[in-house]
């Protein structure tokens, strides 16, 4: 590997901030502390980490239902994440959205919004007022594979390749859409062909491999700086946590529809030991330092949990503050 160490550094701290601030919402989800539904984004780390590896400040990042990473690897404030988590004033949307509201203008993150490929166009708007404007700012928009059964998405490829827009669809292929497995509705389980009747460069990558995924997610976004046209990237991974909450569809709960030989499989290919594994044995990083960024991150999301039960919700008497008239 050769990659200089303040990135691969980067890359294991934001993986590991994801993870652990997602398995720190678990017990306070079980016993009623967070009331907002979550959907936890523990297992796929790896590719919100890879793919915002890349991108500069000035661009842009879409979300989806599942965007606590997406939100986290563009820069977005732990402390404001797990506030609005909490529906606090002090969150990063004031408390008034909650896990699927998440926003941060001031680095890049739009938004994201609970509506199965909701914010594809709204990426797609932000890479044309790119291009209008001649910048060189990327639009870079995260979905699941259940989206790919909305024709936005379409619609959307198509205007942004007819426009060579500089936009990235990455696809976040966790093989479930809810509960539905990929294999019964679609034919044939990839995805990324999709993108061939609308000439865009595709391509499949390991979405539990964060170094694949930041070579992929770099070489689409030159290509799209540059002017080239969109990119449409199917990152394979899987989600460790049910699809809404903790364990909706694992450990053995009504809705349990994965096998359980399914979830070990890709337990064994978690992306964070991983990366962990390869860097110690490439003699990259010790140990040691992997071992202090973990007790740091620790510190750093019991810290934020703290401060968010300390503040206030909103106020009640400000229901309509924020909402247009």
């Amino acid at each position: 590997m050769n990659y200089p160490n303040d990135l691969l550094l980067s890359l294991y701290r934001t993986m590991l901030r994801i993870r652990l601030v997602e398995e720190s919402f678990v017990d306070p989800i079980l016993n009623g502390d967070i009331r907002c539904p979550c959907h936890l984004y523990s297992g796929e780390e790896a590719i919100s980490a890879g793919i915002c590896a890349s991108l500069n400040d000035g661009d842009y990042v879409f979300g989806n239902h599942r965007s606590h990473g997406h939100f986290l690897a563009k820069g977005g404030s732990l402390q404001e994440l797990v506030a609005e988590i909490y529906c606090r004033e002090t969150g990063c949307a004031r408390g008034r959205g909650g896990s699927m509201h998440l926003i941060a203008p001031s680095v890049g993150m739009l938004g994201a919004a609970p509506i199965v490929a909701g914010t594809i166009s709204l990426a797609l708007g932000a890479a044309l007022a790119s291009s209008i404007r001649g910048e060189k700012r990327v639009s870079v928009s995260f979905f699941g594979d259940g989206a790919t059964g909305e024709g936005v998405l379409y619609e959307s490829m198509n205007y942004a390749s007819l426009k060579k827009l500089p936009i990235v669809f990455v696809c976040e292929n966790n093989l479930y859409a809810t509960h539905m497995p990929i294999r019964d509705c679609r034919v044939g389980n990839s995805i990324h062909p999709i993108a061939a009747p609308f000439c865009i460069e595709a391509a499949e990558v390991d979405g539990n491999d964060v170094l694949a995924v930041y070579e992929a997610g770099r070489r689409a976004v030159e290509k799209c700086r540059a002017g080239q046209g969109p990119v449409f990237l199917e990152c394979l991974t899987y989600r460790y946590r049910g699809h809404v909450g903790p364990d909706d569809n694992i450990q053995g709960s009504h809705t349990d529809i994965r096998p359980k030989e399914e979830l070990a499989a890709w337990l064994r290919n978690d992306p964070i030991i991983h990366f962990e594994e390869r860097v110690v044995e490439s003699g990259l990083i010790d140990k040691h330092t992997l071992d202090c960024i973990r007790e740091q991150v620790y510190e750093e999301v019991a810290v934020a949990h703290t401060i968010a039960r300390q503040s206030p919700h909103p106020d009640t008497k400000e229901l309509t503050k924020y909402v247009f008239k």
